[in-house]
């Protein structure tokens, strides 16, 4: 079972057992659902609520239901099968489409070297070929993400 970390538990909330989860994780609503499955030392925890408060996926776990019996989980990181997060068809984690190849639409062939976010909401591949290009996950420049033969087809702009 390959586990893809989501997250950490940086504190609790209330006296009831809920927890608090820091995560910028790219499919957070595939992930916190109730019933769904969460990972923490190996552990394997059920989600029976989830909220979001703030900038934290409040949580609680289990039939957990008192701050004193979530209190060893302070500071775990938290992971999700990645048989159990069930992505779409058009749906890449980062950590996959590093691995792809780069084909454009003149013939070009080149490497996804990073993935990082130029703001909140816009990430950025940077693709070497003969030089380095950045290219916007969210244009139309990306044409198709082919999970089976891990390849993203481009259709870069003149200049480019």
């Amino acid at each position: 079972m390959e586990k893809i970390y989501i997250g950490k538990i940086v504190s609790t909330h209330g006296i009831k057992g809920e927890v608090k989860i820091l995560s910028d994780f790219q499919y957070k609503d595939k992930v916190f659902v109730v019933g769904k499955k969460l990972i923490i030392d190996d552990l394997v925890f059920l989600i029976r609520s989830y909220r979001v408060h703030k900038k934290f996926d409040m949580v609680t776990l289990n039939d957990y239901k008192d701050i004193n019996e979530v209190l060893y989980l302070l500071n775990k990181k938290v992971y999700v099968s990645l048989d159990d997060l069930e992505l779409g068809d058009n749906e890449v984690l980062d950590e996959e489409l590093i691995t792809y190849k780069v084909l454009t639409n003149d013939g070009k062939r080149g490497i996804i070297k990073e993935i990082f976010l130029a703001s909140k909401t816009n990430k950025v591949l940077r693709v070497f070929f003969d030089e380095e290009v950045l290219i916007p996950m969210n244009s139309p420049m990306i044409v198709k993400i082919d999970k089976k033969n891990k390849c993203v087809y481009v259709d870069l702009i003149d200049g480019m």
